[in-house]
């Protein structure tokens, strides 16, 4: 998945409020606000001076004309921070059956209605075939060389999504925890369960209950982000 312009290098002066971050061009050494899709605390990743990727956009209805999109590390590796990616990424991957544990599926339905006033990212389904909720989370965290976690901070949203998965597979459908591991450093993957507790008892319950858990790295540089292969998953 190409990104729909080129991105461009900055280096992050804060990031605040969440969704915004202030950054310099390197082009120009102008100060801009660029938007930040992503809610969660970016351990790690938004520390001032920080190399960053940014995508221009000259859409009139937006108040921000940058989007922030890559961290750049010192020896060179990208982690994605927009959370909204992901779930882009992983519909084309999915449609385009590149997912070979789920390749026997036809049909994929983005954002569709289960449980209580919950949306599963990704309903698929095929005749004859149990149907599969699959729950994509992206990410980010590395306080390991090599090591990728989530979550990077308390998640009780992430919580119920697992025990809404549990109740799928009680009901007679396949249900699928994605981790989408967004940094080009790290392949193995674990729950951060020093900071978030609960989330890590809600995924070894749900585990117990027939949830399955794949986890994929990414390809990523500033011209896009494609779907590469498993990781190492530690318990």
């Amino acid at each position: 998945m190409r990104f729909q312009t080129e991105l461009v290098p900055a280096r992050l002066t804060r990031r605040y409020k969440r969704f915004l971050a202030d950054c310099v061009l390197d082009s120009t050494g102008a100060e801009i606000t660029a938007h930040c899709a992503n809610p969660g605390s970016m351990m790690g990743l938004a520390e001032p001076g920080t190399r960053v990727w940014l995508e221009p956009n000259d859409d009139p209805k937006k108040k921000l004309k940058y989007g922030w999109r890559l961290v750049e590390d010192d020896a060179g590796h990208f982690t994605g921070v927009d959370t909204a990616l992901p779930n882009r990424l992983m519909r084309a991957a999915l449609e385009q059956q590149a997912v070979p544990e789920l390749t026997a599926y036809k049909t994929v339905r983005p954002e569709v209605k289960y449980g209580e006033n919950s949306r599963i990212d990704f309903l698929l389904q095929q005749d004859s075939l149990p149907d599969v909720y699959v729950e994509v989370k992206s990410v980010t965290l590395s306080r390991q060389p090599g090591l990728a976690e989530f979550p990077d901070s308390v998640t009780a949203r992430g919580a119920k999504h697992l025990h809404e998965l549990t109740r799928m597979v009680q009901a007679g459908h396949r249900a699928v925890m994605f981790y989408l591991l967004q940094r080009t450093d790290c392949d193995r993957f674990a729950l951060a369960g020093d900071i978030d507790p609960a989330y890590a008892a809600a995924y070894r319950a749900a585990c117990n209950e027939g949830v399955e858990t794949l986890c994929y790295r990414t390809n990523i540089c500033p011209t896009g982000i494609t779907l590469a292969d498993t990781v190492i998953h530690l318990p």
